[in-house]
């Protein structure tokens, strides 16, 4: 194979594979997420992997998503289309499409694409969990949104992720805020050179939230927008901030937090980790956009949500020391076959059927071997069938942590290794 050839058969820059143990703990965060959209009362959604690029330009054609990440290409028949780049575009062309019946709650687990320049946790394919509730404007359900989240986090045993929360007020609003702080910027930044004052004069809410260390001190002494609030943006964000307080939520108050699409309203809020590096802290995040069904040819509808990038979470969850999935033995039991062949395989077959997690080897390996290979599976028992146990309708069962054996009746073991399971999980 030629150096060429060994570079194209690789995964492509900015991607990565998934294997075990480590997809082990892909599936427990996905399952614990699943479990508290049910418990929330969100119906999965599955969106295609692509849509017309126009539902993605919705999102704002100034952010750098749409003008510099996004993944365009035109099909056969000369139709633009883009990979989706974030997730709640297609969930509300979805709900502009099929019309659910309001309040609709959603969640989904997809890939994202967006070229960008890779780093850890952050890829050019990555993978997002998200929830979405279209057809209500209340407060309080921004509160449940956010304490879905929150309670994601909780329940994955994060401790050191903390909520900042800002409103981005009405449209009417943001304008009148939006000229102040283009003059502010433009006023004060004129040494940070060309980048600088051609962002504040096209797009000065992108300068919010820059990371470019010499900008800081201009956007910390920037406007704030929550002091341009108008009365209802300023009563909905007070009545948001007192749910949270109510559900012993705590979050502190972000001023300049704008998030990266044009389309947030009202509230907005993003969870960081203080195990992370500060410039990369960010592990989820949402926020309201109330016009953007409008301008996807819907009806008016208000909606809130947010995103959670699994990569991101994992990563936290291994610099806060906190392990998901993968603590336990990967298997039940390691049937070895000590020449009996088809017992082996009803037996791992009956094993499978009661719900057990249950292997074995193949391809003759020796008794040796095949204990070999049931250590290195990390199951919780070698069960053997030979000869003996055959007679006596029993079986062999080897606790491999302790190495201490016993023998079960053959119709018994399929409950006792359930037993055992449970007791383990406990």
């Amino acid at each position: 194979m030629t150096e060429d050839a060994g570079a194209i058969y690789r995964a492509p820059v900015g991607t990565h594979d998934v294997l075990a143990p480590e997809s082990t703990r892909w599936i427990e965060v996905v399952r614990r997420f699943a479990d508290r959209a049910e418990r929330f009362g969100y119906g999965l959604v599955i969106t295609p992997l692509f849509e017309h690029a126009e539902v993605f330009e919705r999102v704002g054609a100034s952010t750098d998503v749409v003008r510099k990440e996004m993944y365009e290409l035109t099909d056969r028949g000369g139709r633009r289309l883009a990979l989706r780049p974030e997730g709640t575009a297609p969930v509300v062309r979805a709900y502009v499409q099929h019309h659910p019946t309001p309040p609709w709650k959603a969640w989904y687990v997809a890939p994202n694409f967006r070229y960008e320049r890779p780093q850890k946790g952050r890829y050019r394919q990555h993978w997002q969990l998200g929830a979405e509730v279209l057809g209500i404007d209340d407060p309080d359900v921004d509160v449940e949104v956010i304490a879905f989240a929150h309670g994601f986090y909780v329940d994955l045993g994060l401790r050191q992720v903390r909520l900042r929360i800002n409103s981005m007020g009405a449209p009417s609003d943001r304008a009148v805020y939006i000229d102040v702080l283009r003059k502010y910027l433009l006023d004060h930044g004129a040494s940070l050179g060309e980048e600088f004052l051609t962002r504040a004069e096209q797009h000065p809410l992108r300068v919010l939230d820059a990371k470019k260390e010499e900008w800081q001190d201009v956007i910390e002494r920037a406007p704030q927008l929550t002091e341009y609030l108008g009365d209802a943006a300023r009563v909905h964000f007070e009545r948001v901030q007192e749910g949270l307080e109510a559900l012993a939520i705590p979050h502190e108050l972000s001023p300049r937090l704008v998030r990266g699409f044009d389309y947030y309203t009202s509230t907005t809020f993003e969870f960081a980790s203080d195990a992370l590096d500060a410039a990369q802290d960010a592990v989820g995040g949402g926020g309201r956009y109330d016009q953007l069904a409008e301008e996807m040819g819907g009806k008016p509808t208000p909606g809130i949500g947010f995103g959670i990038g699994i990569e991101r979470v994992l990563i936290t969850c291994e610099a806060e020391g906190v392990t998901v999935g993968g603590d336990g033995p990967a298997l039940d039991a390691f049937v070895i076959d000590n020449g009996l062949g088809e017992a082996s395989t009803l037996l791992v077959a009956a094993l499978r059927e009661a719900g057990l997690r249950a292997d074995r080897a193949y391809g003759g390996r020796s008794v040796k071997a095949q204990w070999k290979l049931a250590d290195r599976s990390r199951a919780a028992y070698g069960v053997m069938l030979g000869a003996d146990e055959l007679a006596r309708d029993a079986v062999a069962v080897k606790d491999l942590a302790t190495s201490t054996q016993i023998e079960i009746p053959r119709e018994q073991v399929a409950g006792w290794l359930l037993a055992r399971r449970e007791e383990r999980s406990k």
